[in-house]
């Protein structure tokens, strides 16, 4: 029988530690999504602010399926405005008038020629937390070009350190700078709402380029030029700080990863591969030189884990207590009983999958855990619930007529 993540159900009524928290979304693709991701499991109101065609993200379909959306904007609500008119403006205004959190991504200028520049927002709402994500900064020399990962991943050193030094820099598989970013925001939005709810303070602008989480993130990269004058090599999976570290490939065809970044764990894999007098080899003594001699002890550690599949090295290695595990694809995690048994891996209901294998609330807080309260919504799903009561029935008909409000698509169906 084929394994199968455990099925959570949707609790509507669930009520989380953030709840009370009214947060206007309008940024697009995965940096804003993510970081108001976070925000929406914990139980505060996200209301994605979504073009007549929807946010971008939803583009990023697999098999006509928006399954990027569906993992990112569980526990949201969406209205569809047409910013550029000047009704649909008005409504981001008077959303923001409830709001304690404000998230766009545009091009910097852009929130200022839509005439919602922070000035502006905080004169109707003082309070009010507005967090501006783009690729470089509000300000500065870059600030008018396009705020992609890929360019920050490249611009940041990410790029260079990452890959083999026979071959070309390797860009990351997935967004990095986005998701370092949006994880980075969530941090920062906490400590900006509680001077607000805690010290009676004012609302404040976020000024979060993609560039510096990622650039933070890299370490000591400058200090070490500085002492050094050398720039860092790309190793592949070797560490430039400890050794040994890398993966290997098992007898067969599979791959472990091994670390072993101190001295008293190299010690043990010595020991444990039958080559203990190499801890006293001068060339493996210590933890500078094995890194330096990093490729002849790999060709020793992965010549012993070579004879041996997968599972006996697993078993074998960590019944000696070495830090070593396997390197899988997604189709080995979905069916791993770690992942399965932790609930890492959850199925919710889904219109148009049956159920929808995605990640929990993460990260797991015993007194005030977060919730899953409601699928992606549909563009325009929670128009008239939201905009009735703020506008009016005649207001409301009237905008959604002149097309200010986009007219929810299909309802009752999910796209």
């Amino acid at each position: 029988m084929t394994k199968r993540p455990a099925k959570k159900p949707l609790t509507p009524t669930a009520r989380g530690p953030l709840n009370g928290v009214r947060v206007v979304d309008l940024s697009r693709l995965v940096a804003g999504n993510v970081l108001t991701l976070q925000l929406a499991d914990f139980g505060a109101e996200v209301i994605k602010i979504e073009p007549p065609e929807g946010d971008t993200l939803r583009s990023w379909r697999v098999k006509s399926i928006e399954t990027a959306w569906k993992v990112y904007s569980r526990n949201k609500k969406s209205v569809a405005l047409d910013l550029r008119s000047d009704a649909g403006r008005t409504i981001v205004r008077e959303l923001a008038r409830s709001a304690q959190i404000l998230v766009e991504s545009f091009r910097p200028g852009v929130l200022e020629d839509m005439g919602l520049a922070p000035a502006d927002l905080h004169a109707i709402n003082p309070k009010l937390v507005i967090v501006r994500i783009s690729g470089w900064g509000q300000d500065g020399r870059y600030r008018h070009k396009p705020g992609f990962g890929t360019l920050i991943e490249g611009y940041s050193g990410f790029a260079s350190m990452n890959g083999f030094a026979d071959r070309e820099p390797v860009l990351p598989p997935m967004y990095l700078a986005d998701a370092m970013a949006a994880l980075y925001g969530y941090g920062a939005v906490m400590v900006a709402l509680r001077e607000v709810e805690m010290n009676g303070g004012m609302g404040q602008v976020m000024d979060l380029p993609l560039f510096d989480p990622l650039f933070s993130v890299l370490g000591p990269q400058a200090a070490n030029h500085r002492l050094t004058g050398e720039v860092k090599v790309r190793t592949g999976s070797r560490s430039t700080n400890a050794a040994p570290r890398n993966v290997y490939q098992t007898r067969d065809g599979h791959w472990v990863c091994l670390s072993a970044s101190t001295q008293g764990m190299a010690e043990r894999v010595l020991v444990k591969i039958g080559r203990p007098e190499l801890a006293k080899d001068p060339r493996f003594a210590t933890n500078i030189e094995r890194v330096r001699n990093g490729e002849e002890l790999d060709r020793i550690i992965g010549g012993f884990i070579a004879e041996r599949d997968l599972d006996e090295n697993l078993k074998y290695f960590d019944e000696a207590g070495v830090t070593i595990g396997p390197v899988y694809d997604i189709a080995q995690i979905v069916a791993d009983d770690y992942v399965l048994e932790r609930e890492a891996l959850i199925e919710i209901d889904d219109d148009e999958m049956g159920t929808l294998p995605t990640h929990p609330v993460v990260p797991r807080l015993s007194g005030t855990p977060g919730a899953l309260r409601a699928a992606a919504p549909r563009i325009g799903e929670h128009n008239e619930a939201l905009l009735k009561p703020l506008l009016g029935d005649v207001e409301y008909d009237k905008l959604c007529a002149a097309g200010a409000i986009s007219q929810e698509k299909n309802k009752g169906k999910k796209k």
